[in-house]
C-alpha cells in the first residue's frame, strides 16, 4: 500500500464526490482511501476564492513508501499511590488532570465554580437581569473562559505538536466535528463547547479522577519548599503534587501564591476594547460579496504599528458572533468576545488592543501586585463610568475624530450600551496608539470605520508571569507547579491545553 501527500484547489462549496474526482484525476487512480491533512481558504483574489487541501492519499495503485504516522503522546500508565491536586479547570487544569489519571495518579480537580450546565443557566440569567454571579460567571466555572468563547484552537507554537494532537483527539472523541484535526483555522464554538466539557468530565471522572466544583483556593501549607495542603473553601487537601491553573482573572489567587513565596515577575500584556460590526461589512471587505457558499463568515486579522508609540492588533475575532459582559468580579466592567459553532449571527467582533509594557509606561520596574492593582483599577474605572455592566461605547469614526456621540446603535451586548468618550477612559497612550491602529485598520479593510468600539478589552494575556525552570517547576519548590493563562506562558485553549499536559508530564517522568 503507498502513500502520497497531493495538494488541491477545490471550490468553497466543493462535496466529497468532487474531492474524489479531482484525486482520480490528479493521480491517475480508481481504488484508494484519503484523508484531508489540511486545509485553508486562499482569498487573496476575491474572483478566485477557494480552498487549498492537502491529502493524504493511500492505494495499491501508488508506489512508494507506506503512511508513516508520528507516534502519539506516550502517557505511561501503572497504579501509582501518590495523590496530585489541580486546581482550575480551564484547558490547562483539566487537561493535566485528565493526564495524570490516565497514568494512574489519584488525581483532585479543584474549581471555584460551577458545572458547566448550572453555569450556562446562571449566566443566562445574569444577561437577563444584570445581576452578577461571583461563583459562576464567563470567567469562572467548569471548562474555564474558554467555554463561552469562539473556540478557537489555533496556536503558533511549534513545540507541542503531540499535545495538540493529543487534546484535539480528546475533543473529537467527545463530539467534536472531525474538521478540527485538518483546518487551518479550527474552531468548537460555545455550543459546541458545553458538550465536550461535559463529556470530558463524565470521562475523567469514570477513570477515577474527583472533581470538586463551587471550591475556592484560598491557601497553601508549605513546609520545606514543599506545599504539604490547599486550603480551601472546603477544608484542606493534602497531595504529593500541586498544579495551580487559575486562568488569568484570579487575582486573589495571584496574590496569594505571591504571598506564599512564589515568585512572579511583571511582563508585557495587552488592553483595548472590542470593535464590532454587521458581519456583511465584513463579509463584503473580504470576499466582494455578503455570502460565500461552503464558508460560514468572513475574518480578519490586522496589525499595525501605526504612528502610535504602541503596537496595535486585532485579537480573538468572532465572526457571526456577539460581545459578552465577561466581568470576574462584582465591580469591574470588562468584555471579550463569543460565537456558537455556526458562525451566523448578525455581527462580527474582535478584540482591539495595544501592547503595553508598565515598566516603559510607569518609567520604572512595577513589581507584580502593583501590576495587578494597575489592570483592577482601570477594569473599575469601566464599572463606575456605567453604575454597572452597561458598556461604554461609541463610534470607531467617533473615538478616530475623538468627538463624542450619544446615538444608541444596535448591537449583540446583552446589557445596554452607554455613550462615552471612550479614548479617556484608556490610558492616554494606548487610546492614542489604538486612534492609529482603527485609522490603519479603516484603510486596510473597506467599512471598517463604520463600526462601533465598546468596553474594555483587559483579557488577552496576564500581566505578570510565574518564575519556573524547564520542569515547571515554580522556582524555590519541589512539588508545586503553575500552569495555563494563570502562569503567563501560554494564551488560548490549545496552548493552554498542551502546558498543563507538560507539567502533568513532569509529574509522570518522577514517577
Amino acid at each position: 500500500m503507498g502513500h502520497k501527500e497531493i495538494s488541491l484547489k477545490l471550490p468553497t462549496d466543493y462535496t466529497g464526490e468532487q474531492l474524489r474526482e479531482k484525486i482520480e484525476k490528479k493521480l491517475k487512480i480508481k481504488e484508494f482511501s484519503c484523508q484531508i491533512e489540511r486545509k485553508s481558504l486562499d482569498a487573496r483574489k476575491k474572483a478566485g476564492i477557494h480552498w487549498q487541501v492537502l491529502v493524504s492519499v493511500s492505494s495499491k495503485q501508488i508506489k512508494g513508501a507506506p503512511l508513516v504516522i508520528s507516534p502519539p503522546l506516550n502517557i505511561p500508565y501503572r497504579k501509582r499511590k501518590k495523590s496530585v491536586a489541580v486546581v482550575g479547570s480551564g484547558p490547562a487544569g483539566f487537561f493535566s488532570a485528565y493526564v495524570l489519571q490516565k497514568a494512574g495518579f489519584n488525581t483532585t480537580l479543584i474549581e471555584r465554580g460551577r458545572d458547566v450546565e448550572k453555569r450556562a443557566e446562571e449566566i443566562g440569567e445574569f444577561e437577563k437581569t444584570g445581576i452578577f454571579n461571583s461563583v459562576s460567571n464567563y470567567a469562572f466555572g467548569e471548562g474555564g473562559a474558554g467555554t463561552f468563547s469562539d473556540g478557537k484552537l489555533t496556536s503558533r507554537s511549534k513545540h507541542i505538536q503531540r499535545e495538540r494532537k493529543f487534546i484535539l483527539s480528546a475533543y473529537i472523541n467527545a463530539g467534536a466535528p472531525e474538521e478540527i484535526g485538518y483546518m487551518t483555522h479550527p474552531h468548537l464554538g460555545s455550543d459546541n463547547l458545553k458538550r465536550i466539557v461535559t463529556k470530558l468530565r463524565e470521562d475523567f471522572l469514570n477513570s477515577g479522577g474527583r472533581i470538586l466544583f463551587e471550591t475556592l483556593l484560598e491557601d497553601l501549607k508549605i513546609e520545606n519548599k514543599r506545599v504539604r495542603e490547599a486550603i480551601t473553601t472546603r477544608g484542606g487537601i493534602e497531595a504529593d503534587e500541586f498544579i495551580i491553573a487559575p486562568g488569568h482573572s484570579a487575582y486573589e489567587t495571584y496574590q496569594m501564591l505571591i504571598k506564599r513565596g512564589v515568585r512572579f515577575r511583571t511582563k508585557s500584556f495587552a488592553i483595548g476594547c472590542r470593535v464590532e460590526h454587521f458581519q456583511e461589512i465584513i463579509n463584503s471587505a473580504q470576499w466582494g460579496r455578503k455570502s460565500l457558499p461552503g464558508v460560514k463568515a468572513a475574518e480578519y486579522r490586522l496589525a499595525s504599528k501605526g504612528s502610535g508609540n504602541l503596537p496595535v492588533y486585532t485579537f480573538c475575532m468572532c465572526p457571526g458572533g456577539s460581545i459578552i459582559p465577561a466581568s470576574a468580579y462584582k465591580n469591574t466592567n470588562i468584555v471579550n468576545g463569543m460565537s456558537l459553532y455556526s458562525r451566523d449571527g448578525k455581527f462580527a467582533n474582535a478584540a482591539c488592543v495595544a501592547g503595553v509594557n508598565l515598566d516603559r509606561l510607569n518609567g520604572r520596574e512595577t513589581p507584580p501586585l502593583e501590576a495587578l492593582d494597575w489592570l483592577g483599577s482601570l477594569e473599575r474605572r469601566f464599572y463606575e463610568y456605567s453604575d454597572g455592566f452597561k458598556s461604554p461605547f461609541c463610534s470607531i469614526k467617533d473615538f478616530i475624530k475623538r468627538k463624542a456621540g450619544s446615538s444608541i446603535v444596535e448591537s449583540s451586548y446583552p446589557l445596554g450600551l452607554k455613550p462615552a468618550a471612550l479614548w479617556d477612559l484608556l490610558p492616554a497612550e494606548v487610546s492614542g496608539s489604538i486612534r492609529e491602529g482603527l485609522k490603519d485598520f479603516s484603510r486596510k479593510i473597506k467599512g471598517f470605520e463604520t463600526g462601533t468600539i465598546m468596553g474594555l478589552d483587559s483579557k488577552s494575556s496576564s500581566p505578570i508571569q510565574v518564575l519556573r525552570g524547564e520542569s515547571y517547576l515554580s522556582d524555590g519548590f519541589e512539588n508545586l507547579y503553575v500552569a495555563g493563562e494563570g502562569s503567563g506562558y501560554s494564551g488560548g485553549i490549545i496552548s493552554s491545553g498542551a502546558d498543563g499536559i507538560k507539567a502533568a508530564m513532569t509529574i509522570i517522568g518522577k514517577g
